[in-house]
């Protein structure tokens, strides 16, 4: 819907940018794409459900409404949790664009009239054609282990190419709600060549167990995926986010990850592709 060829002029450089809503909420403008990930529109005050009788109470406002959002190609959906695809979003997002996601949110999502593409780990989308293409592909990642694990819905990170032609132009890694791990390593092995990584941060504790990467754990993602740059996102917007965004940012560039970008709520800022620095 939102894909226009030539938008970015003759000759001009693809654009690549990103626009921070609020949780793990953003814009990615790559080339003429435009997508929107883990829609997540409540207001202060509002309970997010997060299945299984849980719930948390937004604690910020979205910088932007549904009603604000540009034409999209596609949304990506790491997993269905209130605090990522909400009620307001089940209301008033446009039900045209696919939404890319696991199976099991496929199936829901699905049943409440959108367009949904279930993949599996590894399994790419192709959104374009020959001349600009969109290329997205489905990555592991684990929101808890033993017990807890059983509790929560299957999580995705997804790997997103902007391709001119065969040529890549920028690779951006959104990790969703995932812990550190092994299988970050086979993200690294797959595309060693990460620009962005969208990285969801937060320490949320849910039941006493830690489901999303805190300070520590976000370095190591670091060390383990190398990006050329890394947007910090998912980590005030609730009361279950626990580990500070400082935290991160100060252990991380003292690790050596000097090209953290904080991007503020309503902010739209491009992103520097390694490949033409």
């Amino acid at each position: 819907m939102g894909h226009v060829h030539g938008q970015d002029g003759v000759g001009a450089e693809p654009t690549a940018a990103l626009t921070f809503v609020g949780t793990a909420t953003t814009v990615l403008e790559l080339g003429s794409f435009t997508v929107l990930t883990d829609p997540n529109f409540l207001h202060r005050g509002q309970r997010a459900y997060l299945g299984k009788g849980l719930w948390s109470r937004r604690l910020t406002e979205p910088a932007l409404e549904i009603a604000q959002l540009p034409a999209l190609d596609a949304v990506i959906l790491s997993h269905l949790h209130g605090d990522h695809f909400d009620r307001v979003a089940r209301r008033d997002l446009d039900r045209r664009p696919p939404v890319l996601t696991t199976p099991a949110a496929a199936r829901r999502l699905d049943s409440w009239g959108f367009d949904t593409q279930p993949l599996t780990d590894w399994q790419q989308l192709v959104l374009g054609d020959a001349d600009e293409s969109l290329v997205v592909t489905a990555v592991p990642g684990i929101h808890a282990r033993g017990i807890m694990g059983a509790l929560l819905p299957p999580v995705m990170g997804s790997v997103i190419e902007h391709r001119l032609g065969d040529e890549v132009q920028h690779r951006v890694y959104v990790s969703g709600d995932t812990l550190t791990g092994d299988h970050l390593d086979a993200v690294r092995r797959r595309f060693p060549d990460i620009d962005t990584a969208v990285v969801h941060l937060g320490g949320t504790r849910v039941l006493f167990h830690t489901v999303t990467m805190d300070a520590d754990q976000g370095v190591d993602f670091l060390g383990r995926v190398r990006p050329a740059q890394t947007v910090p996102v998912h980590f005030n917007d609730y009361g279950v986010f626990r580990s500070p965004l400082a935290d991160f940012v100060v252990r991380a560039r003292q690790a050596g990850h000097s090209d953290i970008r904080v991007v503020t709520p309503g902010e739209r800022a491009e992103l520097r592709s390694a490949r033409r620095v």
